[in-house]
């Protein structure tokens, strides 16, 4: 079960190189990895890079093409989606982004851009519930994050699970999904905690 494919942000702030190659390949631990296209579940993904890291990317091997602020990696990641990166001035600054784009549709790192731009130009902070459920599970190491198995009720399986500390109970495995706002606010760092909720585009 991996449909998703809306333009979203994965992670929050500027992430290291470290960070970068875990997100590279967020969804490594699903279930029957190489027995479907899992296009849909990365095209669309983005985070923002440093310089140095986006230029790293750029001297790796010459890219599949370059266009003005953008350059697409030569090596697919699955099926027709490749990574972009992005050098765009935003508010008078120059950042550095990296997106998953599927390359069978011709527009789509046109929109990756703009959806870019639109997210971060706007000039109040704020998260979904969505890009906080994002950030979480890109933030938190494999050991405590996976895919719930044949254990779970059927409507369940293939769906992300979490480590849930709950004080005296002990640890449990829960449905991303299903994090109440006061668990979401525990695994978040204290700098996104209270950031006010934004509306979804």
């Amino acid at each position: 079960m991996h449909p998703v494919s809306p333009i979203r942000k994965v992670f929050q702030g500027v992430a290291d190189r470290r960070q970068m190659f875990r997100m590279f390949d967020r969804h490594a631990q699903r279930p029957n990895r190489w027995d479907a296209d899992a296009s849909a579940l990365y095209a669309g993904e983005w985070f923002e890079t440093g310089q140095a890291d986006h230029d790293y990317m750029f001297e790796i091997l010459p890219p599949l093409w370059m266009r003005g602020d953008m350059f697409a990696m030569r090596e697919f990641l699955t099926g027709s989606v490749t990574s972009v990166f992005f050098a765009l001035t935003i508010d008078s600054q120059l950042r550095h982004f990296h997106g998953y784009c599927d390359l069978s549709d011709r527009g789509s790192p046109e929109r990756m851009r703009a959806a870019i731009v639109d997210r971060e130009s706007r000039p109040v902070k704020a998260m979904t519930r969505t890009e906080r459920l994002d950030h979480i599970w890109s933030a938190t190491h494999d050991d405590y994050r996976g895919y719930a198995g044949e254990r779970w009720p059927e409507p369940a399986r293939g769906k992300r699970t979490i480590t849930v500390y709950g004080g005296s109970r002990g640890t449990t495995l829960k449905l991303l999904n299903d994090l109440t706002d006061e668990e979401i606010s525990a695994k978040l760092p204290v700098h996104l905690r209270y950031l006010p909720d934004a509306i979804a585009a």
